[in-house]
């Protein structure tokens, strides 16, 4: 007989985070007041059962049922480390209008006309069966294949799954999905715990691929409780502005691939288009030199991807000049700012306005670009333009030393296959080589006030 016994427990009714003891501030999503008793928990040791699957050699284990299966849109197989893998649970999260579903739509439809044989099921539960289809056919998404289904109850979805019996199902979204088996609205940390458990529970079973949309909190973060996040396979975070048409599809955990990929899409009226080379957004289409300008190549996870600088220096009568920054992370912008006027002697600057963006609407966060922004303070301070076809990376320290960097061979072939010709480098000081392409002259810097020498003074 198993041995049972029962203790209260506690539950955070905002991450799902759970304790046998009470606490005031859950530690998980850091939230006060928000444990509250959940009742009696059944704790038993559960006995030995006959098995119906029983252990192999892992030489004998057929690895061919977990291959990956394009699913037609290059971007979104590229992050995903090849495609979809039958019986994986998928989480898409983001915020709401970015271009979830239209994503999801155009891959479901991708796979149905890719594999005729197969079936694929689009479960809403926003929207309806009507308003999909009208989505579908602007963004040309009809495939005979392709299944739509406005649901609401989780029993009902899954019979859904049953009556269709799919090889891919596409659940939008989690959060409006609710079970009669659980307590409380659609939405919350109980409800979405018992439908993704449901969920994934079909899928391993019928060895079906599952992608679940999720919304996200106000800090970007994905709603509902962390586990949600443990219990799938694939946590995939999709992201953009909404004055760009510009999306980037990021894997934030993946059993079946790598993490450090990114994959980027135009937004346009037909639907979400891959950009297999999406550096010409990025960059301003002036042919003639101007002042305050400099080119970058950032990394987003292993992809190089080029980024144009910007930067204007104005006069102020304000006791204290005003510093607006779009794109970059103005704490660093204003501590580049800072060692300018302390170690290259830009005076200047102390009593100027300073005005420094990117273009296109990308967000750079790698401290490699640090090297760039100053170089276009200091051109945009001097009045003095930056040659043509030249490009800057690195990182700037509080004593003007600039650091290495990673990814130096992938920056400079990038640099190359665009046309660049000169570019300035931290010195090299690790032991890793890298190799200069033919035709890019490169000099390499061990401080800010050397690179500014080199070719602004």
């Amino acid at each position: 007989m198993a041995k049972k016994k029962s203790t209260t427990g506690f539950e955070c009714t905002e991450c799902g985070w759970q304790t046998v003891k009470w606490v005031g501030r859950c530690p998980e999503c850091q939230s006060w007041g928000t444990v509250a008793e959940k009742g009696v928990v059944t704790a038993s040791t559960a006995p030995a059962r006959n098995l119906t699957a029983p252990a192999q050699a892992i030489a004998e284990v057929d690895s061919s049922v977990a291959e990956f299966r394009p699913t037609g849109i290059g971007e979104l197989d590229r992050v995903l480390g090849g495609g979809l893998v039958p019986g994986a649970v998928i989480l898409m999260a983001g915020e709401p209008g970015v271009g979830k579903s239209t994503l999801l739509l155009q891959a479901a439809a991708e796979v149905a006309r890719k594999h005729s044989q197969q079936k694929v099921l689009y479960l809403t539960g926003e929207e309806s069966a009507a308003q999909v289809k009208k989505r579908a056919e602007r963004i040309t998404a009809l495939a005979d294949g392709l299944y739509l289904a406005a649901e609401s109850d989780l029993g009902q979805a899954l019979g859904q799954i049953e009556e269709v019996d799919p090889q891919l199902t596409i659940m939008d979204s989690v959060q409006t999905l609710s079970s009669a088996e659980a307590d409380g609205a659609a939405g919350g940390v109980t409800q979405i715990r018992e439908v993704t458990a449901s969920m994934i529970e079909a899928a391993k079973r019928r060895n079906m691929t599952t992608i679940l949309v999720g919304h996200v909190t106000k800090d970007g973060s994905i709603a509902g409780p962390r586990m949600l996040e443990h219990l799938v396979d694939v946590v995939c975070q999709f992201e953009g502005d909404r004055h760009s048409r510009l999306r980037l599809l990021r894997a934030v955990k993946n059993r079946y691939g790598p993490t450090d990929d990114v994959g980027c899409f135009d937004l346009t009226e037909d639907g979400l288009v891959s950009l297999a080379d999406p550096s010409g957004l990025f960059v301003s289409a002036m042919t003639e030199r101007v002042p305050g300008t400099c080119i970058t190549i950032t990394l987003e996870g292993r992809r190089p991807l080029t980024a144009e600088v910007q930067a204007l220096v104005a006069e102020s009568q304000a006791a204290q000049p005003r510093r607006a920054v779009s794109g970059l992370d103005s704490p660093r912008v204003s501590m580049l700012l800072a060692v300018l006027q302390r170690r290259a002697k830009l005076a200047v600057l102390m009593k100027s306005e300073a005005y420094v963006a990117t273009v296109g609407g990308v967000k750079i966060t790698e401290p490699a670009a640090d090297l760039a922004v100053a170089m276009a303070v200091a051109s945009a301070a001097l009045e003095k333009p930056l040659p043509n076809r030249f490009l800057a990376f690195g990182e700037v320290g509080l004593a003007g030393e600039v650091r290495p960097v990673q990814g130096l061979a992938r920056r400079l072939q990038e640099a190359k296959r665009l046309g660049f010709t000169h570019a300035i480098l931290p010195k090299n000081r690790s032991d890793d080589s890298y190799g200069i392409p033919d035709g890019l002259a490169v000099r390499e810097v061990g401080s800010l006030p050397e690179a500014l020498d080199l070719v602004l003074f």
